[in-house]
């Protein structure tokens, strides 16, 4: 596994990372809430290393991380009420769930059809994705019932060699995933409340939105 500094990256180790999520390869690195496993996600052999690595169930869909609203739709089917909520809340720690463009493979919706993007504030993240020209998985950088891991050091402890390279972004300040808000239906529905905390989603849906019943 190659180790790479995400204070010291400069164009040519970008261009390394490219090649490698290009060739199927699975990067670790930092996002806004804890450490991702990236892959290209039209890599349907890729995102199933993903799901080994892991030890996932293929019932549970893979986020993606976008560099803009723009990307977002090139791998989503946005509905009204997307546009005003990205523009409140991206870049930042909102996973919004969509209907996924039929571009997006089976194995990375889970066969659900729907597809959740996040647009973070964490730079390697999106000037990843923004050199990539595509977006890049972004699904927990762990075990699957295991903590998020927020150091480098958590992902190695966590799933040693079974990737490929692994971008050390330091400590993240929180372990917490991101709010995810589910756009499929109306009224919205907080399926994970994050940094973004329902108050806020409540004011900004003028009460027209709900928590996802237990």
């Amino acid at each position: 596994m190659k180790v790479f500094s995400a204070e010291k990256l400069h164009d040519a180790a970008y261009d390394e990372i490219a090649l490698l999520l290009r060739s199927g390869c699975v990067i670790g690195y930092p996002t806004d809430t804890a450490y991702g496993l990236g892959v290209d996600p039209f890599n349907e052999a890729a995102v199933d290393r993903i799901f080994h690595i892991k030890q996932r169930v293929e019932t549970k869909p893979i986020l993606l991380v976008v560099d803009s609203v723009a990307m977002a739709e090139s791998v989503t089917q946005p509905c009204d009420a997307f546009y005003p909520l990205a523009h409140k809340f991206w870049p930042g720690p909102l996973t919004v769930i969509l209907r996924a463009d039929a571009s997006v493979p089976a194995n990375v919706t889970a066969r659900t059809k729907t597809i959740g993007v996040r647009w973070p504030i964490a730079h390697f993240a999106t000037t990843m994705a923004a050199r990539f020209g595509k977006p890049i998985t972004a699904t927990s950088a762990n075990r699957s019932g295991m903590p998020s891991a927020v150091t480098a050091e958590e992902v190695r402890a966590q799933l040693g060699d079974s990737i490929d390279a692994l971008i050390d972004g330091g400590s993240l300040p929180a372990r917490a995933g991101s709010t995810l808000v589910d756009l499929t239906v109306d009224p919205p529905v907080l399926l994970r409340e994050g940094p973004i905390r329902f108050e806020s989603l409540h004011d900004f849906f003028k009460g027209r939105i709900r928590r996802q019943v237990a």
